[in-house]
């Protein structure tokens, strides 16, 4: 039911740690901005990510609704009443960086959003912030609920080999965010962690991070690569 359009390439190029890696052969992603504006390649800016061309295994319909396969995957990007195939683009419906090296990360799903007082805030801007700072491999932004600011991100951090956690760190992060984005969008709670919850595939499982920050029940762990991360994370959080 699926199939590598960005992925790495074994024995070809070197992989990333924290990256999806480079397009699979004859595949062309890039990122558009909001307002559909192609961001510039290898530009270290996030934005939505999308498939400029058609391949092989691309979806074809949505079973029994065409009309919500166009509005779904193509009508934002795309020049829906065109016959050329170069104006449409298919809307990934995740949030992606294009590194300056020409590997992609993957930042997570675009409606993944928080509202911080008042102030709607996406994961994928969080989470890109904080990956500029030079220490972090990999971060995930769960939202926690917050009595007067209705949700506060938490960010969860798993620092680059041989970094030290210490409080310089946790400031760098902060700080990182607030120069980014804003004082409002500082992190409530930054935790270091020796790894995420992931699927089998490598994607982060956010439900249960926001699960674990919410005292929440963590749910099926079923389809993690490692079952026992989400229980390590919560007995941190919550000193268990």
């Amino acid at each position: 039911t699926g199939g590598h359009l960005i992925t790495n390439l074994p024995a070809l190029k070197d992989m990333k740690p924290g990256s999806a890696g480079l397009p699979a052969p004859g595949i062309q992603p890039a990122l558009y901005d909001d307002g559909g504006k192609p961001i510039a390649e290898a530009s270290g800016k996030a934005g939505n990510l999308v498939i400029e061309n058609p391949w092989p295994g691309m979806l074809q319909t949505v079973y029994g609704n065409d009309e919500r396969f166009i509005e779904e995957y193509w009508e934002d990007f795309s020049v829906t009443d065109s016959d050329d195939p170069d104006d449409w683009v298919y809307k990934a419906g995740d949030g992606a960086v294009h590194e300056r090296d020409g590997y992609f990360r993957v930042l997570g799903r675009l409606d993944d959003v928080m509202n911080v007082a008042g102030h709607r805030l996406g994961t994928m801007e969080l989470e890109s912030a904080v990956a500029e700072v030079e220490d972090v491999a990999e971060a995930a932004v769960a939202a926690r609920d917050h009595d007067e600011k209705g949700e506060v991100p938490d960010v969860y951090v798993v620092v680059r080999e041989g970094v030290e956690v210490n409080d310089e760190v946790r400031d760098r992060i902060t700080a990182a965010v607030e120069d980014e984005i804003g004082k409002f969008a500082r992190p409530d709670r930054v935790v270091f962690v020796d790894d995420l919850p992931k699927t089998r595939s490598g994607k982060i499982m956010r439900r249960l991070l926001e699960n674990i920050s919410n005292g929440d029940e963590l749910g099926d762990t079923t389809t993690l690569r490692d079952p026992s991360v989400p229980e390590e994370i919560r007995d941190q959080v919550h000193g268990d």
